[in-house]
């Protein structure tokens, strides 16, 4: 039994979605539909925009590039702003062009922009977020509104990080900005929603294999290179991996150290993906690939 024999039927003419967690065979199943129907792959992963990596990341490689177009990968550089209202921006134009789009990636906020919609929240001003960059992670949390503080991960700094920086800067919570959000570019009912839903234990030992792969195809000389230009507040070197690989380029930890460390952080990673798909995708088809 294949991945296509599981899905649901396709409107070859309507965008296709598919979320999932890391290493759950999202890109594997792009390829497969874009083969079988055509469409152009675009990319929904808030790691995989960034020049600087591609096996460290999973990237599509150039092989599979070439076997359908591919849209915002690798296209942004380390150090550059960017948010899910870039993304979303930059989406919009795919949604009416001439080859219907494969939206594919594990990042579940870009996904809620396009089907929920955006809040119209106004830019944050530099001496806001370089003040909340200072602070601990602890003291962010404290500082939020409550009706916030109850919809977000309270442990992924970048999310509990924005909603302190909405709330200092416009004087009114991020759930109540979410609350004014307009009507979503593209709604359920017009395309075809699918979310990967891969057992615990299966997609561990994934998780571990693919490493070892990335390992052997390159992923430590991505992170040399990367390594003048290092630093741990990008967005770009928070990637899954990065951290735990740049401390063994630099002798602060071993191999062994490193691999598990990574390991452990992927596991983790993963494990808040599939939370966030349970709790906010219900309504999409769900696939196993086990």
């Amino acid at each position: 039994m294949t991945l296509l024999s599981l899905l649901p039927q396709i409107d070859p003419e309507a965008p296709v979605l598919i979320a999932g967690p890391t290493a759950s065979g999202k890109s594997a199943l792009a390829l497969a539909i874009a083969a079988e129907q055509g469409g152009i792959i675009v990319n929904a992963d808030a790691s995989q925009i960034y020049d600087c990596w591609r096996v460290i990341t999973a990237r599509p490689s150039v092989e599979e590039e070439a076997q359908a177009e591919h849209a915002l990968y690798g296209h942004i550089p380390f150090d550059a702003t960017y948010s899910a209202g870039h993304w979303l921006r930059e989406v919009l134009p795919l949604l009416s062009g001439p080859k219907r789009p494969i939206i594919v990636g594990g990042t579940g906020l870009y996904f809620s922009t396009l089907t929920e919609g955006l809040a119209d929240i106004p830019a944050t001003p530099p001496e806001v977020r370089l003040h909340a960059d200072g602070l601990p992670l602890e003291q962010l949390r404290a500082e939020l509104d409550t009706r916030t503080a109850a919809k977000i991960d309270l442990l992924n700094r970048a999310r509990v990080q924005r909603a302190w920086e909405v709330l200092r800067a416009t004087g009114r919570g991020l759930a109540d900005w979410q609350a004014d959000t307009p009507a979503p570019p593209l709604p359920l009912s017009r395309c075809t929603p699918i979310v990967m839903t891969p057992e615990k234990s299966w997609l561990e030992a994934r998780i571990r294999k693919r490493f070892d792969l990335m390992l052997e195809q390159g992923a430590l000389e991505e992170v040399a290179a990367m390594s003048p230009h290092y630093d741990p507040q990008l967005p770009s070197c928070k990637a899954i991996g990065v951290p735990e690989l740049m401390a063994y380029h630099r002798g602060e930890m071993s191999h062994a150290e490193a691999r598990e460390a990574a390991a452990v952080s992927t596991r983790q990673f993963a494990k808040r993906q599939r939370t966030w798909f349970r709790k906010r995708m219900s309504d999409w088809h769900p696939v196993n690939p086990g």
